[in-house]
């Protein structure tokens, strides 16, 4: 029996092992065996007979096992067995695709048809997946399609369909992409109308969703496609384009504005006229009336713009003009400012727009008309057109200035120069006109004129606008740049350089950048660059300082070092010449220097080029330390002169620079300097100022001696300590030759600069724990000196109270570094914990004294001492705590000291330093981690939290009972604690449950306690006046207002309290109602949370009908109150 006979009698059911067997060999890429062979070679008739077998065994197999059990029957036994029943369906679909690239005209093909319909509700039946049976099936129903056999709508459609859905599950789909965009043509064959094919227009919409089909090129080509499918889908597809225009990309964007710009281009007819009306038309309609804050106003721009740059070809003319023609010039003259301001833009991008069909001559009336518009919108009212218009005759200046008539050119530029950039109503405006310059520079031909024009607005330097100015120098750059004119012919050396000496680091930046190549000619010799130097200090000395602090952004760190030793050698030839500068002070072209300079007769110069040597020096540190060789070849080239240096240059304008040059090398290399910084430093009077000692300090640092200055500070601090100055610890390292009396001041002083300076402070932290642990002691120690002030037993050998007091405050401030840098334990937390001890025992005593007649100006001396201390405590505390190194246990302890300082007879003078304390230990917590605390009252953070709405209330009680007792000294307390007030509050309503809710609990309360009390008072009917400001609210009401209503995040939670407490009917009777009122009608007054303010308000209206019949028993000042109520209420709902 031959292959083709053997094959033929495998395809039945009782044969089905050695049909498989077949396909094995045929798979077996060993064996010879090749079912198309064998299919191809067969004749007519045995083809149809094969077909029909492999029906009748399809059907038997099916039906043994339908498609739909083969799921759950992989996991149950069964008779049948799945993956047999899958292999014979796979055998089928092969035989049935090899059948179809044989199959010749006349073939009776109905066996094949059944056995493709059979496969069809196979795939059909089966879930979307990447399965090599269901890709064979899918496969066949392409080629199906293609081959245009019976019934090809019905295959093709699920071929599409399946081809459509495995696009967007499969992680690389481009294959799946481009099989999509070959059976597009399926879809002509669709009704779009009919509810069958609801699933396939819905995922074709799907499509436009999917970044992968809009940046593939077969994808861009299936959405173009779309666009032809149906005329009823064009608006369906550009609803769907516009819902997701907010999260596409800028790039995405642009995709999709070339998928619309190529769509249009190849539609006709009706399809046409509907894209361009639908859709581009809807979009510059969107361009023109959508808000500029809009997420979408800037996609829409971007899509519109795209055709805009399609400009030049007659069909994109035609069609602008056309679609523009109904909408524009309505716009642009149309009341609403932003409607004229978007307008303009689409206007002068899109411009000219004309009708290419029209004759020339009406063509150039047209362009004239938009010429005349375009000047007309220069003139705007509103600031942000004219911004627009600028921007856009710029654009237009630079496209068509060929094509402009002379007069036209010079009268826009005029306009732009003369006056919208001196337009003082805007500096929007006059930053646009030198921001849109820069574009009109790139046309060349626009040079000559502008070279005349431009100096005109050399003032502009020194606008009051940093925006313009900024801008001003762009301008300055460009112009540069495109070589239209000489920079400081536009604006003079002089101005550019007093601007550099006092702008800020943006406007000094581009300064810089223009002026660079002038004052350090890279390509030019070492000797011009000091030449064009020293012309720089002398002309203007802090713009010199400011450029070589920018210059290493404009060239490499080698430039910088060879500049520096340029100035060094020029330096080394002054001393040896007797500081004549003649031979190296040529003139140059743009920095021209009258006569020569002699240095002996102006030292400026030379301690100028001291600092530039600090500040060169200083931008290439970090370049330096990579590079050893360098370095040490530097600090050979300068260590050697230094010394030269400080002899020759005594003056104090060149020894400040010096010492600074001295910090930056090893202390071997300046020995003279370096051995005397010590004692120069302990020379200093109390009373020296920052610049004496700081670069001291940082050279002593900076050489790796902190520790001698350290224990100086150490020394001083001990031995200024009454009962320990004959304790002297002799096993010191530093031993003091001269006899120098302790500065105790001073070297708080010292100790202030050293951990005030990130540099200073982590070389003295680098120390280790004795060093500092021992000067943590001594400070601590200094509150005995405080006591003595306290107690009144200071004598004339006590040292001063002001010494003191700083020394307290270091003790902590130190304390929370140590801490800091602390791997382990809490020592340092616990001497501040000792600190608040001692606090609540001896500085407390004071503040709950009352001061009587008999103790006299002592007492309240005291008592305000006693008060500085506790402040400069608690500060020190809301440090530690503000950078986090506050622990449960020290909280509790300073909220604890907090209620003791608050229940002394003068507490209330701390109430502003016990704020700040609070919002910091608030702010340790974050409200929305801490539901759990809700939940369990016993919870630390719930307890903390309790206390600090505790201190909170007591404060409020303390400020109201100030302001009844005395009205000024209560309105200056409330003044000071206005700003921890704020913070206070602003962290509170972050908190919307217990405990801190009722921190806004109280906070109304009291506003409506003391509002309430005032109306009661009321004996006339003319005195019930409702507020309009905070100015009209009692004294306690118009501070906690004034600080509600600075804040709207405050004034929400403040509303949200307002409207619980009147839902709870926390209130009482109308003269608290009214009280609501009126704090209402103030924060609507304020303009703030209208949103809250309704709610509120809705919560009043259900209460006060209750008294509403009573009114008319009660008297005439609860009938004008209730009336009064109804009147305010009205207002603010607006009825």
């Amino acid at each position: 029996m031959s292959k083709r006979d053997a094959f033929l009698e495998s395809a039945c059911k009782e044969n089905v092992e050695d049909f498989l067997n077949f396909l094995q060999l045929h798979k077996d890429t060993a064996e010879p065996f090749d079912v198309e062979e064998v299919v191809q070679e067969m004749p007519r008739d045995q083809r149809e007979a094969l077909w029909g077998r492999l029906a009748s065994l399809l059907q038997d197999i099916l039906l043994e096992l339908p498609p739909e059990r083969w799921e759950e029957d992989m996991e149950v036994e069964s008779a049948a067995d799945p993956k047999h029943v899958m292999a014979v369906v796979d055998g089928v679909t092969l035989v049935a695709s090899v059948s179809l690239k044989v199959l010749q005209d006349g073939d009776t093909y109905s066996a094949l048809l059944e056995i493709v319909h059979r496969l069809h509700d196979v795939l059909v039946s089966l879930p979307v997946s990447e399965a090599p049976l269901q890709r064979h099936i899918h496969i066949l129903c392409e080629v199906w399609w293609k081959k245009g056999l019976k019934e090809k709508e019905k295959f093709g459609r699920t071929a599409f369909l399946h081809s459509l859905q495995k696009s967007f599950i499969l992680k690389k789909p481009g294959t799946e992409i481009q099989r999509v965009w070959s059976l597009h043509d399926v879809l002509l064959s669709l009704d779009y109308t009919s509810e069958a094919n609801k699933q396939i227009v819905d995922l074709l919409l799907q499509c436009f969703h999917r970044p992968i089909y809009i940046r593939n090129d077969d994808g861009k080509r299936f959405l173009v496609f779309l666009f032809s499918w149906n005329i009823s889908f064009i608006w369906v597809i550009h609803g769907t384009i516009k819902n997701q225009l907010e999260f596409y990309s800028k790039a995405m964007t642009t995709l999709i504005s070339e998928i619309y710009f190529r769509a249009w281009k190849k539609a006709t007819g009706d399809f046409l006229e509907q894209i361009e009306s639908a859709c581009i038309q809807d979009f510059m309609q969107c361009a023109i009336f959508l808000h500029r804050a809009s997420p979408v106003h800037s996609k829409v721009r971007q899509i519109v713009s795209y055709f805009h740059t399609r400009k030049g070809c007659h069909q994109v003319d035609k069609m602008l003009h056309n679609l523009y023609r109904p909408i524009l010039w309505k716009a642009l003259s149309a009341p609403n400012f932003e409607v004229r301001a978007n307008a303009t833009l689409l206007f002068t991008e899109a411009f000219p727009v004309h009708d290419p069909d029209q004759s020339n001559k009406n063509i150039d009336e047209d362009i004239q008309k938009q010429l005349d518009t375009a000047m007309g919108l220069l003139e705007d009212p509103h600031p942000t057109v004219r911004s627009n218009a600028t921007l856009g005759v710029c654009k237009i200046l630079a496209k068509c200035w060929e094509l402009l008539p002379p007069t036209i050119i010079t009268d826009f530029l005029k306009k732009l120069v003369m006056e919208l950039a001196t337009d003082i109503s805007s500096p929007d405006v006059r930053c646009s006109v030198f921001k849109c310059l820069t574009i009109v520079l790139d046309n060349a031909l626009s040079h000559p004129l502008l070279e005349k024009l431009l100096p005109t607005l050399k003032y502009s330097l020194h606008d009051n606008s940093e925006k313009v100015r900024t801008a001003f120098l762009d301008m300055l750059i460009k112009v540069k740049a495109v070589r239209a004119a000489k920079f400081w012919d536009v604006c003079n050396m002089d101005h550019l350089l007093a601007r550099l000496a006092i702008d800020s680091l943006s406007v000094s930046k581009r300064i810089v950048n223009l002026l660079f190549k002038s004052f350090f000619p890279v390509n030019e010799s070492e000797r011009e660059w000091c030449c064009r130097c020293i012309t720089l200090i002398q002309m203007n000395p802090m713009a010199a300082r400011k450029f070589y602090q920018h210059a290493y952004r404009h060239t490499a760190p080698t430039n910088i070092i060879k500049l520096m030793l340029a100035i060094r050698r020029v330096l080394n030839s002054c001393i040896q010449t007797d500081f004549d500068l003649t031979e190296i002070n040529d003139s140059n072209k743009e920095n021209s220097v009258a006569e020569p300079v002699t240095l002996g007769k102006d030292l400026a110069a030379v301690s100028g080029l001291l600092e530039v040597v600090v500040i060169l020096w200083r931008s290439v540190e970090k370049a330096l330390k990579q590079n050893e060789e360098a370095q040490k070849y530097i600090f050979a080239k300068f260590g050697n002169v230094i010394s030269k240096y400080f002899q020759t240059f005594e003056d104090e304008r060149c020894t400040v620079p010096l010492v600074q040059l001295a910090s930056f090398m090893p202390p071997a290399l300046v020995p003279t300097f370096s051995c005397g910084v010590l004692s120069r430093l302990r020379r200093l009077d109390p009373g020296a100022v920052p610049t004496q000692y700081s670069q001291l300090l940082d050279c002593i640092c900076s050489w790796g001696q902190a520790a001698d200055i350290l224990e100086l500070i150490t020394d001083w601090l001990t031995e200024a300590l009454p009962k320990q100055k004959e304790k002297v610890n002799t096993s010191r390292k530093v031993h003091i030759q001269e006899t120098v009396e302790a500065k105790p001041y001073l070297a708080l002083i010292y100790l202030d600069y050293l951990l005030s300076h990130t540099s200073t402070r982590e070389k003295v932290l680098a120390l280790g724990q004795k060093p500092l642990k021992q000067l943590h002691t001594v400070l601590g120690n200094w509150k005995s000196v405080l006591y003595t002030h306290l107690s009144s037993t200071a004598d004339d050998k006590t040292p001063s109270l002001d010494t003191a007091l700083k020394a307290v405050i270091y003790h902590g401030r130190l304390g929370a570094h140590l801490q800091h840098n602390s791997s382990e334990g809490r020592d340092y937390l616990l001497s501040l914990e000792h600190m608040a001890a001692w606090e609540a025992e001896r500085v407390l005593p004071f503040l709950a004294k009352r001061i009587s007649v008999v103790d006299g100006e002592d007492s309240e001396k005291s008592q305000q001492l006693a008060s500085q201390i506790t402040k400069d405590f608690l500060t020190v505390c809301r440090d530690v705590l503000l950078v986090g190194l506050g622990d449960e246990k020290f909280k509790g302890q300073i909220l604890h000291l907090c209620s003791l300082i608050l229940l002394s007879e003068a507490g209330y003078l701390c109430i502003p330093a016990v704020l700040p304390v609070l919002k910091e230990v608030v702010d340790t917590y974050e409200a929305e981690n801490n539901t759990e605390a809700q939940e369990n009252q016993e919870d630390a953070t719930t307890v903390i939290l309790g206390v600090v709405a505790n201190i909170f209330q007591k404060i409020i009680e303390l400020l109201a009972r100030r302001l009844r007792k005395d009205p000024e000294e209560g309105t200056q307390l409330c003044q000071s604690a206005l700003p921890g007030l704020k913070d206070f509050l602003q962290v509170a309503e972050t908190w919307d449950r217990a405990p801190l809710s009722g921190v806004f609990s109280t906070v109304f309360a009291v506003i409506i306690v003391e509002k309430r009390h005032l109306l009661q008072k009321i004996t006339h009917p003319e005195e019930v006046i409702t507020p309009e400001s905070v100015e009209d609210m009692p004294p306690l009401s118009k501070i906690l207002l004034s600080v509600i209503l600075a804040s709207p995040s405050i004034c929400r939670a403040f509303l949200t309290e307002v409207s619980s407490s009147l839902d709870s009917e926390a209130i009482s009777c109308l003269s608290e109602l009214a009280a609501v009122l009126h704090v209402l009608a103030v924060i609507k007054h304020a303009g703030q949370s209208k949103g809250g303010l309704k709610s509120a308000a809705t919560s009043v209206q259900q209460q006060l009908h209750r008294y509403a019949v009573t009114s008319v028993d009660s008297s005439d000042i609860q009938r004008v109150i209730y009336e009064s109520s109804v009147k305010t209420l009205n207002e603010i709902l607006d009825l």
